[in-house]
């Protein structure tokens, strides 16, 4: 048993938790509870690192030799320890660390049959998690994420997919790349004063770009794509949170 929070295990993993920087260095991330954990597992991803406690073990006995069996390696830590380790009020007392891939390098072979959701500088990793799990459920073929979106893999991003993020094929490009994506497909964004997607015929293939909480889609993309969309709100409301707003635009796709 892991009981003291000097070990370099619990300091490693303490840090993933908390820095965007080492998950990306590490190129390791996070993900805790019974239900994302097991997800993981069954979604291929084998983890690096397996932390339990006692009491957990002992309530989920069949998930523990799910995860246990495939993890890299297995430590049992105190009740101490996993709170310091935990990123939410109630821990169930299991915490993987499993390896990031690299999922850009084959946006090459994306399906240009597919639907795909874009999302442009979005910084609530609530919001990303969400349009994250809605695309999973949708069977959207995948997210294409700017740089300059929030963490993909952070704890809260991980918790909010509910798991869908191991089973959403998501990719994190560069502007430029994002760019010849919207020149050379059939590309549609979210804004002001664009045809009520709820009326319009969506034609399919697509690829469906929403932008950041405060500013929308940068002008630059706007001028690329091929067509614009907004949603008709009543009330005086100006604009619906983005995960609401490209969750109805990926309904309309399906």
């Amino acid at each position: 048993m892991i009981t003291s929070k000097d070990n370099e295990i619990i300091k490693n993993a303490a840090k993933l938790v908390k820095s965007s920087k080492h998950r990306k260095t590490a190129r390791q991330f996070t993900a805790e509870g019974v239900r994302i954990c097991c997800d993981g597992v069954r979604s291929g991803y084998d983890p690096a690192l397996f932390l339990y406690t006692a009491g957990a073990k002992k309530k989920h006995p069949d998930a523990f030799d799910e995860i246990n069996h495939v993890s890299e390696k297995a430590f049992e830590v105190s009740e101490t320890i996993f709170e310091r380790l935990s990123d939410t009020k109630s821990p169930q007392g299991f915490f993987c660390v499993f390896k990031i891939l690299d999922k850009k390098k084959n946006l090459y072979r994306i399906n240009k049959q597919g639907t795909y959701a874009g999302l442009e500088n979005i910084q609530d990793p609530s919001n990303l998690g969400t349009i994250l799990r809605t695309a999973e459920a949708l069977g959207i073929d995948g997210v294409i994420m700017s740089g300059d979106c929030c963490d993909i893999y952070s704890p809260k991003v991980v918790r909010a997919t509910l798991g869908g993020l191991f089973k959403v094929n998501a990719y994190v490009i560069d502007v430029d790349t994002a760019k010849e994506l919207l020149k050379n497909t059939n590309s549609a964004v979210l804004d002001m004063g664009g045809s009520n997607i709820l009326k319009e015929n969506i034609e399919c293939p697509i690829l469906f770009v929403a932008g950041n909480e405060a500013h929308g889609v940068r002008d630059e993309f706007v001028s690329l794509a091929k067509k614009v969309y907004s949603l008709p709100m009543k009330n005086g409301v100006e604009s619906l949170n983005v995960a609401v707003a490209t969750s109805v635009a990926m309904y309309r796709t399906v």
